[in-house]
């Protein structure tokens, strides 16, 4: 089975590294800052728009956030990983999925140099594919990045891709696909890239916000994943 993992508020709390990166900038920017725990609202659709959301409604300008992400970026380079954490239990899950022969991926719209370096940090040897936001690609919830990774496994462990005959979603043969995510934007993701989709209830977005969106698989541990994978 091909498993493909979001990776803020899924596999890792990386929310303490993203808010004080993000304090640091807009400090340095001539801005106000944000509590930390303020921080979990505003993360998803990659750094711009964490940037565009702390940022003063009436400054909101793309000049402005480009300014204020270099700042950002220097800064969450060195500090990455400072106090990112795996999630309980996640691990173990990785470990086991590894054990069981699955080809595992992340899809993130952190940019694609932070995803590689924070992964390989905290999960040496464990992702088969790690992509991130990248330059030219559209951000999730378009799903160029689930058909990226699908081609990457192509030929990998016995998996092939191909185009379904719509040109919409990407179908593998002789593996099935699964998506696990904590937000509607992972939801999103694996509903236009045609695939099944899993949410955690640990993340960045409450449990009663996935329930009331009606989500169909909702789960309050990572070994609970197990339950969907074959």
């Amino acid at each position: 089975m091909v498993i493909i993992f979001d990776l803020d508020g899924t596999l890792l709390n990386t929310i303490d590294d993203l808010g004080y990166a993000c304090n640091h900038a807009l400090q340095l920017a001539g801005y106000p800052v944000h509590p930390i725990e303020a921080y979990p609202a505003m993360v998803g659709n990659g750094i711009n728009n964490l940037i565009r959301r702390a940022l003063p409604e009436a400054v909101r300008t793309e000049e402005t956030i480009l300014r204020v992400r270099e700042f950002f970026v220097p800064y969450y380079d060195e500090h990455n990983c400072d106090f990112t954490r795996p999630y309980a239990g996640i691990p173990e899950l990785l470990a086991t999925l590894k054990e069981q022969g699955h080809l595992l991926a992340v899809a993130s719209n952190k940019y694609q140099a932070a995803t590689e370096q924070i992964v390989n940090h905290v999960f040496p040897g464990i992702f088969d594919v790690i992509f991130g936001e990248r330059e030219g690609v559209n951000r999730k919830p378009d799903p160029q990045i689930v058909f990226d990774i699908l081609r990457d496994l192509s030929g990998k462990a016995g998996l092939s891709v191909k185009r379904s005959v719509s040109e919409t979603v990407y179908q593998s043969e002789g593996r099935s696909v699964l998506y696990l995510g904590d937000s509607l934007v992972d939801r999103d993701t694996a509903r236009n890239a045609g695939l099944p989709f899993v949410a955690c209830s640990w993340g960045f977005v409450p449990r009663e916000r996935l329930v009331e969106e009606r989500i169909e698989h909702i789960i309050d541990q990572p070994v609970d994943l197990l339950n969907y994978v074959h």
